[in-house]
């Protein structure tokens, strides 16, 4: 076992506290992995303060984790010490049901191991990346391509691929258009990535606040959600709507603004039920889906598109001792875009 620095909400809504942690020894087919950065995503939030319901405290948050391997295990083959890797949301899967076989690794039918706030293979609590070190199954870890600093990369792991996954299924690409809802972490990079597929984005946020910014990420049009022209003016606009929103919307106003056969596909997670008029769907023939991070193929394959097109993060660097107020700017939207800690502070 090593002891590393981490830290760590002690309970429920309590402000997150430097701490020590044992990582397990290296095994086999395990890498380890000098965490240099950890990105800080609202769900990580959501978590520390039960908002998703129970969860298992002392927790370390972070699945947004970027560093450099410091030892491998006997059996590893995908990764040697000096390699510049990452880790998203899972750690683990149960590797033999159809969804993981088909590279679906975020479904597992069994449950995936998350990063944190998790139960390992062992038993054991998982612990995540606001901490120094951590070890990982090969299987599990993603190559940083040379063209990505790891700071800009770290929120790729999970900001980054919970954008890419939907608009390369839903078709984001030349001659569509697409919107994303909410520039915040998520979004911003949902901008810069439909951007780069060819899409027509236009952002749709509560306000103008951000208007230059949208635009200089890549954004053709930006609209305000608290006026109601917008919803008039852009009835039966777009091809594909992904909300990255946690708050509950009116979905059936957004429903609104697709063509006929559009998707409304949904990242955000709200912790309060939505309420939804059929009718909505049902005329036009639009569908409502969901879509979760992305499978480690996929996720590897977001992050070598990013690097070609030349995409990081926009970032806020911060110490270890300022991520309780960092959740707190977060809540209030005050992040442009992403917080990332630098681990040699904790």
């Amino acid at each position: 076992m090593t002891t590393v620095a981490a830290y760590a909400a002690p309970a429920p809504k309590a402000p997150l506290e430097r701490t020590t942690i044992e990582r397990r020894e290296v095994g086999e087919f395990d890498v380890l992995i000098d965490i240099k950065f950890a990105g800080i995503c609202h769900s990580d939030i959501h978590q520390a303060r039960e908002g998703w319901g129970e969860a298992i405290f002392p927790m370390v948050p972070g699945h947004e984790i970027a560093g450099v391997v410091s030892e491998v295990g006997s059996g590893v083959t995908k990764f040697a010490v000096g390699d510049r890797v990452g880790v998203g949301c899972m750690v683990d899967s149960c590797r033999e049901c159809e969804n993981c076989k088909a590279g679906r690794e975020q479904y597992c039918v069994k449950g995936n191991v998350p990063t944190y706030n998790g139960i390992g293979k062992d038993g054991e609590p998982t612990y995540g990346g606001y901490s120094q070190k951590v070890v990982v199954d090969e299987n599990f870890v993603v190559r940083i391509p040379d063209g990505l600093s790891l700071d800009v990369a770290a929120p790729l792991l999970c900001a980054g691929i919970t954008l890419y996954s939907p608009l390369k299924r839903f078709g984001a690409g030349p001659g569509k258009k697409v919107a994303i809802v909410g520039l915040g972490g998520l979004g911003h990079m949902g901008v810069k990535i439909a951007h780069a597929l060819g899409a027509e984005v236009t952002v749709l946020s509560q306000s103008l606040r951000k208007q230059e910014d949208g635009l200089k990420l890549g954004a053709d049009h930006y609209y305000a959600t608290s006026d109601p022209k917008t919803f008039e003016e852009l009835a039966g606009t777009f091809d594909l709507i992904v909300s990255t929103v946690s708050a509950p919307l009116d979905f059936g106003a957004y429903l609104s603004l697709l063509k006929t056969e559009g998707t409304l596909a949904n990242v955000g997670a709200p912790e309060e039920p939505i309420s939804l008029n059929l009718f909505s769907v049902i005329g036009g023939g639009k569908s409502l889906a969901g879509s979760m991070i992305g499978g480690i193929a996929e996720t590897q394959e977001m992050l070598d598109f990013c690097a070609e097109h030349g995409l990081g993060a926009e970032i806020e660097l911060i110490r270890g001792d300022q991520i309780n107020e960092a959740y707190e700017r977060v809540v209030a939207s005050d992040v442009r875009y992403r917080f990332v800690i630098d681990t040699a502070t904790i």
